[in-house]
């Protein structure tokens, strides 16, 4: 937890706080804090700053804290993923907090299974979980937007189109393609990556007719988490 994160129900007045949860318990397992440390505290979908610890003990922790910093910018790019196995959708959402992803679609696809559909972590609770500790470990506090789009013709035709205005379309797929072209500084990107075992030629001409390109990585194929950050790590790099 590089950041402590919090929010209006945490606040025992405008400039305190107060833990009781996983929070408290980093803060004495991991950090080790003790009364009069300083931690980085900041607002979800609000400032960063710091915070002086004034009480810490096995019931709560409560921090005195000032905010100062914005969240830092973020990577302008719209994700598009067709839902994992629960496990690894844990792992992606951290991951696409972490790199600072604005917003991700979570998509159906032939090879998506029907039971990932009723995973208890698609719960808006578990979501907010997942990327709440992205956020911490990256010391960012604006959450991404996650939509669910369980109907895959539908979004191709009617939703895309609208979100590709302006945007640069890619979608990553192993082929014969190009590569991935490098990314110029701030330009708003579309990303879409497959299941594992990728999209089935149907839903790939329906992502090319709707104007995106297809691209790979490379001879290797990669799973789907891996594929994500080799790809978010690049686009990064140009900022």
């Amino acid at each position: 937890m590089n950041l402590l994160l919090f929010k209006a129900a945490d606040l025992l007045s405008p400039t305190r706080l107060c833990v009781d949860d996983q929070r408290l318990q980093h803060l004495l397992q991991v950090h080790r804090a003790t009364v009069g440390d300083t931690v980085r505290v900041g607002e979800i979908h609000g400032e960063m700053g710091f915070g002086t610890i004034i009480e810490l003990g096995p019931e709560r922790a409560i921090i005195d804290f000032s905010l100062d910093c914005p969240a830092p910018d973020k990577l302008p790019v719209t994700l598009i993923v067709a839902l994992p196995r629960p496990k690894m959708l844990r792992r992606i959402l951290r991951s696409v907090a972490e790199f600072g992803v604005a917003e991700l679609y979570l998509i159906n696809s032939y090879r998506v299974e029907k039971s990932y559909w009723q995973s208890p972590v698609l719960s808006g609770d578990s979501i907010e979980e997942c990327l709440l500790q992205g956020l911490a470990q990256s010391r960012d506090t604006m959450l991404p937007t996650v939509h669910l789009e369980k109907r895959f013709k539908p979004f191709v035709e009617d939703r895309l189109p609208a979100l590709l205005e302006g945007r640069l379309g890619l979608v990553a797929h192993p082929s014969e393609h190009a590569p991935l072209p490098k990314a110029e500084s701030r330009q708003p990107t579309v990303l879409a990556i497959g299941p594992e075992g990728g999209f089935i030629p149907y839903e790939v001409e329906h992502f090319r007719a709707a104007g995106m390109q297809q691209v790979t990585l490379g001879p290797r194929i990669l799973r789907v988490e891996n594929a994500i950050s080799a790809i978010l790590g690049r686009l990064l790099a140009t900022q």
